[in-house]
């Protein structure tokens, strides 16, 4: 017998108007229907809405999958993922590393799936990924071959399912680090260990984009595993990087010396701190990248995250010369294109540089934005050009 569950009409306005998820008080009625089951959803005079995976802990109840009257079958899934694959042809001309299943954006809501060389990287993230993660293994084997999958289910949204966290191999041989290649530029990465899934994968297309304009002297804050600072390095003179974390310093001059890259440089240092040190000393750089973990988590961050992205930009203004180059990111959802806008412009003025902005960017083409749901959209990445 088909699950059904009932939902109010601000609920089915919802659905109508584009958004795949549906809260717990938009429900009416789920009896009888389990967490991780996929369901008929239907709207309070009986009329189908959509079919969607059910959580009975999550507030988002409801994540749907599709529109039409359809059944959720392994095949379905099967035509799914390959969509998805053949979405990426361009991606894979240029790298061997990407997010091969971005959830929403791929109509494949709480499913990720990133591509390491032959490894995959997956995550389920609701009740209803969770109870089909066996059968996504085997699909997945299937259609790709790879030597392993790896979950790294080790993420806090899935707290929210009341799903236990986890990290290990689902499949397969898988080393504890695998070489990827970017854009020319190669890179070690711990799928296993590493933050997100192994990589910062959304920032590849805004790392050419740096590229592209960088020049002379180059900073990379919070450089992490040294991705922007070792692209810089074929069109800038020097290039230093900067992260507080030993580990992440350590991995990046690895990086480094896997792309003899002799014009980088990796420091261990407080961004915040070595920022002003380098402005008391009067230090002066032509390019300058700031790409921060997310400072706004959550809305009630988001006045506390101004302040440090306003710190942060205010200070990096100052220290580049005319001419010089900002890049400059946020992957705060709760952080808007024209919060984010307001805030480069606030500290601009407040550092006496009038700037102009050369490109808006946000994720890469692999991480796509699906209209109607504007969660998608979470990194805003801006270059600004410094004019006096």
């Amino acid at each position: 017998m088909k699950q059904h569950v009932t939902i109010n009409k601000r609920g089915a306005e919802r659905a109508r108007n584009g958004h795949l998820w549906i809260y717990r008080s938009d429900v009416l009625n789920a009896a009888g229907v389990e967490g991780g089951q996929t369901v008929r959803v239907r709207d309070e005079r009986g009329r189908y809405i959509a079919r969607a995976l059910y959580s009975d802990r999550s507030e988002i109840a409801l994540r749907i999958l599709t529109l039409r009257d359809e059944e959720i079958t392994r095949e379905w899934w099967r035509e799914r993922v390959r969509a998805a694959y053949r979405r990426r042809e361009q991606v894979r001309a240029d790298a061997n590393a990407y997010r091969l299943i971005y959830s929403e954006g791929d109509l494949l809501s709480s499913l990720i799936l990133d591509v390491y060389g032959d490894a995959l990287v997956l995550q389920t993230l609701s009740q209803g990924t969770e109870s089909l993660k066996e059968m996504f293994v085997e699909l997945l084997i299937e259609e790709f071959k790879p030597s392993a999958i790896i979950e790294r289910n080790d993420v806090r949204v899935r707290e929210l399912e009341g799903l236990e966290m986890r990290a290990g191999v689902l499949y397969g041989d898988a080393p504890e680090e695998i070489e990827i290649m970017q854009s020319g530029v190669r890179f070690m990465v711990a799928p296993l260990g590493g933050q997100k899934t192994g990589s910062f994968l959304d920032q590849r297309e805004n790392r050419l984009a740096a590229r592209a304009l960088a020049h002379g002297r180059a900073l990379d804050c919070f450089t992490f595993n040294g991705a922007f600072a070792l692209h810089l390095a074929g069109a800038c003179e020097t290039v230093l990087g900067l992260d507080i974390s030993a580990e992440a310093i350590a991995s990046a001059r690895r990086n480094a010396e896997l792309n003899s890259a002799r014009n980088v440089e990796f420091l261990e240092a407080n961004v915040f701190d070595a920022l002003r040190e380098m402005e008391a000393s009067s230090e002066r750089f032509d390019t300058i990248i700031l790409d921060p973990p997310a400072f706004a988590k959550n809305r009630a961050s988001v006045a506390a995250a101004s302040r440090g992205y306003k710190e942060i930009n205010l200070r990096a203004l100052k220290l580049l010369n005319t001419g010089g180059t900002l890049v400059t990111c946020t992957c705060s959802y709760h952080m808007s294109e024209k919060m984010f806008l307001e805030i480069i412009a606030d500290a601009a003025r407040d550092a006496r540089r009038r700037i102009q902005l050369v490109e808006k960017r946000m994720q890469a083409s692999d991480h796509p934005i699906l209209v109607g749901v504007p969660e998608t959209y979470y990194l805003k990445c801006l270059i600004v050009r410094v004019l006096d």
